[in-house]
C-alpha cells in the first residue's frame, strides 16, 4: 500500500539546510494498522505529512498503491489526496457554524457528489461512528469525542483507502480516547488501512505494529 525509499526531506536554514528526515525506508500492507511514535522533533508529523501528500520529500521515492506519487504536480496530489486519503486530526478541525452532516457532506460536495448522494453517504460514515442522533448538532453542541467522531465519519465518507490519524486522542479524556481507537480498530477491520501518530503508548497498543522515529531515523519497526 504504502512504500517509501530513502525518503530525505530538509528546509533552507539561512545558509545551510535542516535535515529532518534522513533517508526513512518504510513500508506499510494494505489492511495494515501502524502507529507512528517519536519524541518532539523527531520527524513524525513530517513523514506523517509526506505520506499524506501534504508536504513532498527533497528526495527518494514514494509509492502509493505501486504508484509513484512523491513527484506528482499539486493538482494531481490533491486529486490522489481527496479520493484515497482520508485524515483525522487531534484538533478535530471542523467548521462551527455547520453541522455534523454538512460537515461530513463537505468532501463529497468537493468532488462534484449530487448532494442528495452526498447525503445518503454523509449519514451512513455518521451512522457508522454512532452519530446518527446528533447529524443535526453543530460543534459547539457535541462533546470532544463526538466532534471526533463527526471527523472520523468526514475522513470516511469518501471510502478512501487509508485513514491517517494525527494524535487523534490527543484532547480528549482516557475514557473517550479509548472509544475513538475502537472505532478506528473496527474501520481497520473492515479493511481500511490505517497510519497513526501517537505519544501515547497506550493508545500505540491499538496498533498492530509500533515504528519508533528519532532525530529523522526509523529506530524500530
Amino acid at each position: 500500500m504504502i512504500q517509501l525509499r530513502h525518503i530525505i526531506k530538509s528546509y533552507p536554514l539561512g545558509e545551510e539546510r535542516l535535515v529532518v528526515l534522513k533517508g526513512i525506508a518504510l513500508t506499510i500492507k494494505r489492511g495494515e494498522f501502524a502507529a507512528i511514535m517519536g519524541p518532539s522533533g523527531s520527524g513524525k508529523s513530517t513523514l506523517m505529512n509526506i505520506i499524506g501528500l501534504l508536504d513532498t520529500p527533497t528526495t527518494g521515492s514514494y509509492l502509493l498503491e505501486g504508484k509513484e506519487v512523491g513527484n506528482l504536480s499539486e493538482n494531481e496530489q490533491a486529486d490522489v489526496r481527496s479520493s484515497r486519503i482520508g485524515f483525522v486530526f487531534q484538533a478535530f478541525n471542523l467548521l462551527p457554524r455547520m453541522d455534523a452532516l454538512r460537515q461530513v457532506m463537505q468532501p463529497l460536495l468537493y468532488q462534484g457528489v449530487h448532494r442528495s448522494l452526498a447525503e445518503k453517504r454523509a449519514r451512513e460514515a455518521l451512522h457508522i461512528v454512532g452519530l446518527s442522533e446528533r447529524i443535526s448538532h453543530n460543534p459547539n453542541e457535541l462533546s470532544g469525542g463526538q466532534q471526533q467522531r463527526v471527523a472520523i465519519a468526514r475522513a470516511l465518507v469518501t471510502d478512501p483507502a487509508i485513514i491517517l490519524a494525527d494524535e487523534p486522542t490527543g484532547a480528549l479524556d482516557t475514557q473517550t480516547g479509548e472509544e475513538v481507537m475502537e472505532i478506528l480498530t473496527s474501520l481497520n477491520k473492515r479493511g481500511k488501512t490505517i497510519v497513526m501518530v501517537t505519544h501515547e503508548p497506550r493508545v500505540a497498543g491499538f496498533a498492530h505494529r509500533t515504528i519508533h522515529i528519532q532525530d529523522g531515523l526509523i529506530l524500530t519497526q
